[in-house]
């Protein structure tokens, strides 16, 4: 159930494309200004819970390495200032030196800050098995 091609994006998503492209491009600034302070990750990989100082430092310290972040579907249901995003990617890259590709299924919980802005701060990743 993914978003009509000519449907307008709504903030939130918008906020999470902006989140996808500074993971492409390992820019940690930007990701520092769409996470909350309190994000926590489940990672998609070893289930393990991310803190998200942890996760921007391990992009800006080059030990988290995307080379692809493909959007495939997602479905967003906002509840005024918190907004649900359930959805697909095919992502590849490498941890550590050592390379992953993964299909997943995600879950992101943003918040909309006083100043208006969209914060992610909460995600969950499961990979999708080889069918």
């Amino acid at each position: 159930m993914s978003r009509s091609p000519v449907a307008a994006l709504s903030e939130a998503e918008r906020a999470e494309d902006m989140f996808f492209a500074a993971l492409r491009t390992a820019d940690a600034a930007e990701l520092e200004e769409l996470v909350g302070e309190d994000l926590l990750l489940v990672d998609v990989s070893s289930g393990a819970l991310v803190g998200g100082a942890a996760f921007v430092g391990a992009l800006r310290g080059g030990l988290l390495e995307f080379h692809r972040v493909e959007l495939v579907e997602r479905v967003t249901r906002e509840y005024g200032d918190t907004a649900v995003v359930v959805g697909r990617t095919e992502l590849a890259g490498a941890f550590q030196g050592e390379g992953f590709a993964v299909s997943s299924r995600y879950t992101h919980v943003f918040v909309r800050g006083g100043d208006g802005r969209w914060l992610l701060v909460s995600a969950q990743g499961t990979p999708i098995a080889e069918q």
